[in-house]
Protein backbone atom coordinates (compact mmCIF):
# COMPACT_ATOMS: atom_id res chain seq x y z
CA UNK A 1 0.00 0.00 0.00
CA UNK A 2 1.55 3.68 -0.94
CA UNK A 3 -1.23 5.24 -0.08
CA UNK A 4 -0.76 7.70 2.97
CA UNK A 5 -2.94 7.44 6.07
CA UNK A 6 -3.58 11.07 5.40
CA UNK A 7 -4.65 10.38 1.96
CA UNK A 8 -7.05 7.47 2.68
CA UNK A 9 -8.73 9.51 5.46
CA UNK A 10 -9.16 12.10 2.73
CA UNK A 11 -10.40 9.41 0.44
CA UNK A 12 -13.36 8.08 3.16
CA UNK A 13 -14.36 11.61 3.54
CA UNK A 14 -15.01 11.63 -0.02
CA UNK A 15 -16.67 8.26 0.08
CA UNK A 16 -19.33 9.14 2.48
CA UNK A 17 -20.09 12.55 1.28
CA UNK A 18 -21.02 10.52 -2.17
CA UNK A 19 -22.79 8.42 -0.30
CA UNK A 20 -24.80 11.01 1.91
CA UNK A 21 -25.53 12.98 -0.73
CA UNK A 22 -26.90 10.23 -2.78
CA UNK A 23 -29.23 8.46 0.09
CA UNK A 24 -30.54 12.16 0.63
CA UNK A 25 -31.33 12.64 -3.13
CA UNK A 26 -32.95 9.77 -2.99
CA UNK A 27 -35.76 10.50 -0.12
CA UNK A 28 -35.71 13.99 -1.32
CA UNK A 29 -36.99 12.38 -4.71
CA UNK A 30 -38.74 10.36 -3.46
CA UNK A 31 -40.88 13.51 -1.91
CA UNK A 32 -41.23 14.86 -4.91
CA UNK A 33 -38.92 18.08 -4.42
CA UNK A 34 -37.04 17.47 -7.41
CA UNK A 35 -38.54 17.01 -11.18
CA UNK A 36 -36.71 14.47 -13.75
CA UNK A 37 -34.77 10.94 -13.35
CA UNK A 38 -31.95 10.39 -11.03
CA UNK A 39 -29.34 7.41 -11.24
CA UNK A 40 -27.59 7.10 -7.96
CA UNK A 41 -24.42 6.37 -7.49
CA UNK A 42 -24.44 4.61 -3.88
CA UNK A 43 -22.26 1.72 -3.84
CA UNK A 44 -19.52 2.42 -6.27
CA UNK A 45 -18.19 5.26 -4.59
CA UNK A 46 -14.78 3.57 -4.06
CA UNK A 47 -14.49 3.65 -8.02
CA UNK A 48 -14.90 7.53 -8.33
CA UNK A 49 -12.83 8.72 -5.34
CA UNK A 50 -10.07 5.98 -5.78
CA UNK A 51 -9.73 7.15 -9.63
CA UNK A 52 -10.41 11.12 -9.27
CA UNK A 53 -8.32 11.23 -6.58
CA UNK A 54 -4.97 10.22 -8.32
CA UNK A 55 -5.21 13.18 -10.73
CA UNK A 56 -4.92 16.83 -10.33
CA UNK A 57 -7.64 19.75 -10.54
CA UNK A 58 -5.80 20.68 -14.00
CA UNK A 59 -6.85 16.91 -15.04
CA UNK A 60 -9.79 16.15 -16.95
CA UNK A 61 -12.98 13.96 -16.47
CA UNK A 62 -15.81 12.56 -18.14
CA UNK A 63 -18.78 11.14 -16.75
CA UNK A 64 -21.98 9.24 -17.21
CA UNK A 65 -25.83 9.16 -16.60
CA UNK A 66 -24.79 8.03 -13.03
CA UNK A 67 -22.29 11.34 -12.37
CA UNK A 68 -23.01 12.63 -8.92
CA UNK A 69 -20.23 11.06 -7.48
CA UNK A 70 -17.47 11.48 -10.35
CA UNK A 71 -18.67 15.21 -9.61
CA UNK A 72 -18.07 14.96 -5.81
CA UNK A 73 -14.77 13.21 -5.99
CA UNK A 74 -13.11 15.56 -8.74
CA UNK A 75 -14.18 18.63 -6.09
CA UNK A 76 -17.58 19.44 -7.48
CA UNK A 77 -19.61 21.80 -4.67
CA UNK A 78 -22.20 19.87 -3.04
CA UNK A 79 -24.90 22.97 -2.44
CA UNK A 80 -24.33 23.76 -6.44
CA UNK A 81 -25.22 19.87 -7.15
CA UNK A 82 -27.76 19.62 -5.22
CA UNK A 83 -29.03 23.39 -6.47
CA UNK A 84 -29.01 21.67 -9.96
CA UNK A 85 -30.98 18.44 -9.05
CA UNK A 86 -33.78 21.27 -7.71
CA UNK A 87 -33.81 23.41 -11.33
CA UNK A 88 -32.39 26.11 -9.47
CA UNK A 89 -30.95 29.45 -10.57
CA UNK A 90 -27.35 28.85 -8.21
CA UNK A 91 -26.93 25.30 -10.14
CA UNK A 92 -23.71 24.43 -12.13
CA UNK A 93 -26.38 24.88 -15.18
CA UNK A 94 -28.55 27.08 -14.08
CA UNK A 95 -31.05 24.55 -13.13
CA UNK A 96 -31.80 23.48 -16.63
CA UNK A 97 -29.32 20.52 -16.82
CA UNK A 98 -30.70 18.65 -13.96
CA UNK A 99 -28.78 15.41 -12.76
CA UNK A 100 -27.55 14.33 -15.75
CA UNK A 101 -25.83 17.15 -17.14
CA UNK A 102 -23.72 18.30 -14.33
CA UNK A 103 -20.26 19.91 -14.95
CA UNK A 104 -17.69 22.47 -14.12
CA UNK A 105 -14.88 23.64 -16.95
CA UNK A 106 -12.67 25.13 -14.11
CA UNK A 107 -12.48 22.02 -11.82
CA UNK A 108 -11.77 19.60 -14.86
CA UNK A 109 -15.89 18.16 -15.11
CA UNK A 110 -16.29 18.16 -18.52
CA UNK A 111 -19.68 16.82 -17.85
CA UNK A 112 -22.45 13.75 -17.30
CA UNK A 113 -24.03 12.67 -19.81
CA UNK A 114 -27.24 11.24 -20.72
CA UNK A 115 -25.86 9.54 -23.57
CA UNK A 116 -24.18 5.97 -23.02
CA UNK A 117 -20.37 6.46 -24.17
CA UNK A 118 -20.25 9.68 -25.55
CA UNK A 119 -17.70 10.65 -22.85
CA UNK A 120 -15.29 8.13 -24.71
CA UNK A 121 -14.93 10.12 -27.35
CA UNK A 122 -14.92 13.65 -25.30
CA UNK A 123 -11.68 12.01 -23.26
CA UNK A 124 -9.89 11.62 -26.22
CA UNK A 125 -10.24 15.38 -27.41
CA UNK A 126 -9.38 16.68 -24.38
CA UNK A 127 -6.25 14.33 -24.02
CA UNK A 128 -5.47 15.27 -27.84
CA UNK A 129 -5.80 18.98 -26.72
CA UNK A 130 -3.44 18.01 -24.01
CA UNK A 131 -0.88 16.59 -25.56
CA UNK A 132 -1.08 18.93 -28.96
CA UNK A 133 -0.63 22.18 -26.41
CA UNK A 134 1.78 20.06 -24.01
CA UNK A 135 -0.35 20.64 -20.94
CA UNK A 136 1.10 17.89 -19.19
CA UNK A 137 -2.51 17.47 -18.10
CA UNK A 138 -4.71 13.73 -18.26
CA UNK A 139 -8.16 13.21 -18.82
CA UNK A 140 -9.67 10.13 -17.03
CA UNK A 141 -12.98 8.32 -18.43
CA UNK A 142 -15.65 6.97 -16.58
CA UNK A 143 -17.89 4.90 -17.75
CA UNK A 144 -19.89 1.34 -17.42
CA UNK A 145 -20.10 -2.02 -18.49
CA UNK A 146 -22.93 -1.35 -21.08
CA UNK A 147 -20.50 1.31 -22.74
CA UNK A 148 -18.29 -1.12 -23.68
CA UNK A 149 -20.68 -2.47 -26.11
CA UNK A 150 -20.57 0.69 -27.99
CA UNK A 151 -18.89 1.57 -31.47
CA UNK A 152 -17.54 4.54 -29.54
CA UNK A 153 -15.59 2.30 -26.71
CA UNK A 154 -13.51 0.82 -29.45
CA UNK A 155 -13.32 4.15 -31.97
CA UNK A 156 -11.91 5.84 -28.84
CA UNK A 157 -9.24 2.78 -27.20
CA UNK A 158 -8.48 2.87 -30.91
CA UNK A 159 -7.78 6.56 -31.46
CA UNK A 160 -6.00 6.68 -27.88
CA UNK A 161 -3.68 3.54 -28.72
CA UNK A 162 -2.62 4.62 -32.09
CA UNK A 163 -1.78 8.48 -31.20
CA UNK A 164 -0.84 7.57 -27.23
CA UNK A 165 -2.68 10.10 -25.98
CA UNK A 166 -2.78 10.84 -22.13
CA UNK A 167 -6.24 8.99 -21.26
CA UNK A 168 -7.24 6.47 -18.20
CA UNK A 169 -9.96 5.06 -19.03
CA UNK A 170 -11.99 3.46 -16.28
CA UNK A 171 -15.03 0.95 -16.75
CA UNK A 172 -17.10 0.85 -13.72
CA UNK A 173 -18.29 -2.25 -14.33
CA UNK A 174 -21.63 -3.03 -12.12
CA UNK A 175 -21.89 -5.98 -13.63
CA UNK A 176 -25.67 -4.77 -15.00
CA UNK A 177 -26.25 -2.80 -18.27
CA UNK A 178 -29.73 -1.56 -16.79
CA UNK A 179 -31.34 -4.99 -16.24
CA UNK A 180 -28.97 -7.06 -17.96
CA UNK A 181 -25.98 -9.09 -16.36
CA UNK A 182 -22.60 -8.64 -17.64
CA UNK A 183 -23.58 -12.49 -17.77
CA UNK A 184 -25.54 -11.83 -21.07
CA UNK A 185 -24.50 -8.82 -22.78
CA UNK A 186 -20.40 -9.20 -22.89
CA UNK A 187 -18.09 -11.28 -24.98
CA UNK A 188 -15.45 -11.48 -22.81
CA UNK A 189 -15.93 -11.99 -18.43
CA UNK A 190 -13.43 -9.36 -17.89
CA UNK A 191 -13.60 -6.01 -20.03
CA UNK A 192 -10.24 -5.05 -19.42
CA UNK A 193 -9.22 -8.29 -21.84
CA UNK A 194 -10.38 -6.18 -24.83
CA UNK A 195 -7.50 -3.75 -24.17
CA UNK A 196 -5.39 -6.04 -26.02
CA UNK A 197 -6.92 -5.55 -29.18
CA UNK A 198 -5.47 -1.99 -28.77
CA UNK A 199 -2.20 -3.00 -27.66
CA UNK A 200 -2.55 -1.19 -24.52
CA UNK A 201 -2.68 -2.36 -20.73
CA UNK A 202 -5.63 -4.07 -19.12
CA UNK A 203 -6.14 -4.27 -15.34
CA UNK A 204 -8.77 -5.76 -13.59
CA UNK A 205 -9.17 -3.95 -10.12
CA UNK A 206 -11.86 -4.66 -7.02
CA UNK A 207 -13.30 -1.85 -7.14
CA UNK A 208 -14.87 -1.88 -3.38
CA UNK A 209 -11.65 -1.03 -2.44
CA UNK A 210 -10.85 2.67 -2.67
CA UNK A 211 -6.86 2.18 -2.00
CA UNK A 212 -6.74 -0.13 -4.85
CA UNK A 213 -8.03 1.64 -7.18
CA UNK A 214 -5.90 4.86 -6.30
CA UNK A 215 -2.95 2.61 -6.72
CA UNK A 216 -4.13 0.95 -10.35
CA UNK A 217 -4.97 4.74 -11.81
CA UNK A 218 -2.31 6.08 -9.85
CA UNK A 219 -0.17 3.89 -12.12
CA UNK A 220 -1.73 4.52 -15.22
CA UNK A 221 -1.68 8.34 -14.78
CA UNK A 222 2.04 8.69 -14.34
CA UNK A 223 2.18 6.68 -17.73
CA UNK A 224 0.00 8.84 -19.49
CA UNK A 225 2.14 11.69 -18.06
CA UNK A 226 5.14 9.97 -19.53
CA UNK A 227 3.65 9.66 -23.04
CA UNK A 228 3.47 6.42 -23.06
CA UNK A 229 -0.24 6.61 -23.76
CA UNK A 230 -3.77 4.97 -22.20
CA UNK A 231 -4.79 2.15 -19.62
CA UNK A 232 -7.77 0.47 -19.42
CA UNK A 233 -8.71 -0.29 -15.79
CA UNK A 234 -12.30 -2.55 -14.73
CA UNK A 235 -13.36 -2.08 -11.49
CA UNK A 236 -15.81 -4.71 -10.51
CA UNK A 237 -17.93 -2.78 -8.24
CA UNK A 238 -21.96 -2.96 -7.10
CA UNK A 239 -24.76 -0.94 -7.27
CA UNK A 240 -26.68 -0.49 -4.11
CA UNK A 241 -29.90 0.89 -5.98
CA UNK A 242 -31.72 0.38 -8.79
CA UNK A 243 -30.73 1.39 -12.32
CA UNK A 244 -32.86 4.78 -11.66
CA UNK A 245 -34.71 5.82 -8.93
CA UNK A 246 -38.09 3.98 -9.28
CA UNK A 247 -36.42 0.65 -10.47
CA UNK A 248 -38.15 -2.51 -9.07
CA UNK A 249 -34.71 -4.41 -9.88
CA UNK A 250 -36.70 -7.48 -10.25
CA UNK A 251 -34.07 -8.57 -12.43
CA UNK A 252 -31.16 -8.97 -9.86
CA UNK A 253 -30.71 -12.36 -7.56
CA UNK A 254 -31.33 -11.41 -3.68
CA UNK A 255 -28.46 -13.34 -2.18
CA UNK A 256 -25.92 -11.94 -5.07
CA UNK A 257 -27.18 -8.59 -3.63
CA UNK A 258 -26.57 -9.45 0.33
CA UNK A 259 -23.27 -10.45 -0.90
CA UNK A 260 -22.19 -7.44 -2.72
CA UNK A 261 -23.87 -5.53 -0.13
CA UNK A 262 -21.44 -7.17 2.55
CA UNK A 263 -18.62 -5.96 0.75
CA UNK A 264 -19.43 -2.14 0.96
CA UNK A 265 -16.77 -0.14 -0.04
CA UNK A 266 -17.14 2.81 2.94
CA UNK A 267 -17.44 -0.36 5.69
CA UNK A 268 -14.33 -1.61 3.96
CA UNK A 269 -12.63 0.95 4.37
CA UNK A 270 -13.48 2.24 7.91
CA UNK A 271 -12.84 -1.02 8.91
CA UNK A 272 -8.93 -1.10 7.67
CA UNK A 273 -8.30 2.50 8.66
CA UNK A 274 -9.25 1.44 12.55
CA UNK A 275 -7.28 -2.03 12.00
CA UNK A 276 -3.91 -0.32 10.89
CA UNK A 277 -4.53 2.79 13.31
CA UNK A 278 -4.84 5.44 10.37
CA UNK A 279 -8.10 6.19 12.57
CA UNK A 280 -10.37 5.70 15.12
CA UNK A 281 -13.86 5.11 15.48
CA UNK A 282 -14.35 8.08 17.24
CA UNK A 283 -12.52 10.19 14.22
CA UNK A 284 -14.15 8.74 11.43
CA UNK A 285 -17.99 9.16 13.51
CA UNK A 286 -17.02 12.65 13.26
CA UNK A 287 -16.33 12.77 9.69
CA UNK A 288 -19.81 11.47 9.32
CA UNK A 289 -21.33 13.97 11.54
CA UNK A 290 -19.62 16.78 9.71
CA UNK A 291 -20.53 15.48 5.99
CA UNK A 292 -24.24 15.26 7.34
CA UNK A 293 -24.14 18.97 8.26
CA UNK A 294 -22.96 20.22 4.96
CA UNK A 295 -25.64 17.54 2.70
CA UNK A 296 -28.17 19.46 4.94
CA UNK A 297 -26.68 22.74 4.38
CA UNK A 298 -26.70 22.03 0.87
CA UNK A 299 -30.33 20.69 0.84
CA UNK A 300 -31.36 24.13 2.50
CA UNK A 301 -29.02 26.08 -0.38
CA UNK A 302 -31.04 24.89 -2.54
CA UNK A 303 -34.79 24.83 -1.31
CA UNK A 304 -34.45 28.33 -0.78
CA UNK A 305 -32.64 29.23 -4.12
CA UNK A 306 -34.64 31.37 -6.70
CA UNK A 307 -35.83 29.41 -9.96
CA UNK A 308 -34.30 30.52 -13.05
CA UNK A 309 -36.25 33.41 -14.71
CA UNK A 310 -38.16 33.44 -18.08
CA UNK A 311 -35.72 35.04 -20.05
CA UNK A 312 -33.01 32.83 -18.99
CA UNK A 313 -35.20 30.08 -21.18
CA UNK A 314 -32.93 30.10 -24.04
CA UNK A 315 -29.44 31.44 -22.42
CA UNK A 316 -26.74 28.83 -22.75
CA UNK A 317 -28.48 26.58 -25.46
CA UNK A 318 -26.93 25.85 -28.41
CA UNK A 319 -27.69 24.17 -31.76
CA UNK A 320 -26.01 23.17 -34.54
Amino acid sequence: MTASAEKILSMYKTMVTIRQFELRAATLFADGEFPGFVHLYAGEEAVATGALSAIEKSDYMTSTHRGHGHCLAKGGEPRLMMAELFGKKTGYCGGKGGSMHIADPDLGILGANGIVGAGLGLSCGAAFASKYEKRGSVAVCMFGDGASNRGMFHEALNMAAIWDLPVVFVCENNLYQISMCARDHCSVVDVADRAVAYGIPGVVVDGNDVVAVHEAVSEAVKRARAGEGPTLIECKTWRHRGHFEGDPVVYRDEEEHKAWLAKDPIVRCRAMMIERGFATAEQLDAIDAAVTVTIEEAVEFARTSPFPPVEDLLTGVYTG
